[in-house]
């Protein structure tokens, strides 16, 4: 494939720029993606908005699993790529996208029985479970066009193009842009369907997304094939993805569960707190976009040199996102602290709460750059096959380190204790992730 040279012997630094700019663009797409669905919605009035706000959990379950074949399916095809077994990445991302599908199809049927008594037991009013159940039902049947779209999006970047999968993430975010107010409100001969128009108006998005993927996979990149249906190949190679994605895809999982936890300690504080804590949650995610765009990148590259032996390009690449992460991080939080106060104003009108924002990132930044090295860390045990290991390091930061430190802080010294804790928390984490990474480098340049 085109990339492979640039992977294997280009210029470290050039080479993670250039593919880490196009992935920064495809993870704001996927944002305001999920910010029109929830600024349609909240246009129908309370009720939508707040079944659409139960749905997350679920529909974050489904994502975090395809996040996880993703990234087994990128570490795998990866290293096979850079070892030159092209003929048989091509048959494993086949048989994997098979599989994938099929697994998809089964757990969709399933969640639809279940939807009722899940979000029951999630706390859904009566009233609300119509509107949930009318969108979930469509989400559900269109999940399987989500993940395999993801997958093979991950796929690509495998081979090293990133620009591909973040034109077709941008392309998915503005139909869905297009596809959401006339679906939810109606024009002409199409009927206003409210909540179920926002779950149809992401599957159809999805489901053009991933004929797209798929035509590119089979007629540009050869990565889809059309191979005899050997059972016992397919089950091996879909096992050989598992292997790094099961993993990735429980660690995925754990966040939601630990910002559930911590979210149930700010509830001690208050209502403000809670507001102000969620508003510091969305503001996380857009201060480490560079790092998140970053951790999609690295792997790839990590796994074609690994593939091919190329130990030494490994560790550099490693390292040098490491560095790259706390200096910038270190930028951004600078920034932060200039701007907190407007940023605050933003987003509440009430003074405790203005004030409570403002604290959160005095505060809380700090440790960015320290958690940018523990996700990094954790892509690069994936792509150097060493799952367990990248989890290892997500339940060690989130529920011995994050976690506890959190509400030590809290009961000692309130939400400046807490926020404290969550800092505290980022840079052992980093520390213990910096360690493990070293010492398994040395061991594979000693081989």
């Amino acid at each position: 494939m085109s990339s492979r040279p640039d992977l294997l012997s280009g210029p470290i630094r050039p080479t993670l720029v250039r593919m880490t700019v196009p992935m920064m663009l495809g993870i704001v797409s996927l944002m305001l993606f999920n910010l029109a669905d929830v600024y349609f919605v909240s246009q129908l009035g309370i009720e939508p908005l707040a079944a659409l706000g139960f749905t997350f959990p679920v529909t974050f379950t489904i994502v975090s699993l395809a996040i996880g074949f993703g990234i087994g399916t990128s570490a795998t095809l990866a290293r096979l790529i850079g070892a030159g077994e092209q003929s048989r990445a091509s048959t494993l991302a086949t048989d994997n996208l098979l599989m994938t599908a099929l697994i998809v199809i089964l757990i969709s049927l399933i969640s639809l029985w279940l939807i009722d008594p899940v979000f029951r037991l999630m706390g859904a009013e009566e009233a609300l479970l119509p509107l949930i159940r009318s969108y979930m039902s469509i989400w559900f049947v269109g999940s399987t066009f989500l993940v395999v779209n993801m997958v093979g999006n991950s796929a690509m970047r495998a081979g090293g193009d990133t620009v591909t999968p973040a034109r077709l993430m941008a392309f998915s975010s503005a139909l869905n842009l297009l596809l959401d107010p006339l679906f939810i409100f109606g024009a002409g001969p199409v009927p206003a369907m409210g909540i179920e128009g926002a779950a149809l108006a992401s599957v159809l998005s999805w489901g053009v997304a991933t004929l797209v993927v798929l035509h590119l996979l089979y007629h540009r990149r050869q990565l889809l094939v059309m191979p005899t249906l050997v059972p016992s190949r397919i089950m091996q190679n879909w096992l050989l993805v598992m292997k790094i994605g099961l993993p990735a895809a429980l660690s995925n999982m754990m966040t939601p569960i630990a910002g559930a936890v911590m979210t149930a300690v700010v509830a001690q504080h208050g209502p403000g707190a809670v507001a102000a804590f969620g508003v510091g949650n969305r503001l996380e995610s857009l201060s480490l976009l560079v790092c998140l765009a970053l951790s999609m990148t690295l792997p790839p590259f990590i796994s074609q040199n690994f593939g091919a032996g190329q130990v030494e390009r490994v560790v550099k690449g490693w390292q040098g996102a490491v560095r790259f992460a706390l200096g910038w991080q270190l930028l951004v939080y600078i920034v932060l602290v200039v701007v907190r106060d407007p940023v605050a104003s933003l987003f509440s009108d009430d003074a405790d709460v203005r004030e409570l924002i403002a604290l959160l990132l005095l505060i809380v930044p700090i440790g960015f750059g320290c958690q940018a090295v523990a996700f990094l860390t954790a892509s690069a045990f994936n792509a150097l096959h060493q799952p367990m290991r990248a989890m290892r390091l997500s339940v060690t930061r989130l529920f011995a380190l994050y976690v506890p430190l959190g509400w030590v802080g809290s009961q000692l010294a309130g939400l400046d204790g807490m926020f404290a804790g969550l800092v505290l928390a980022n840079v052992l984490t980093a520390l213990l992730a910096g360690f493990w990474m070293n010492r398994h480098l040395r061991q594979l340049q000693a081989k």
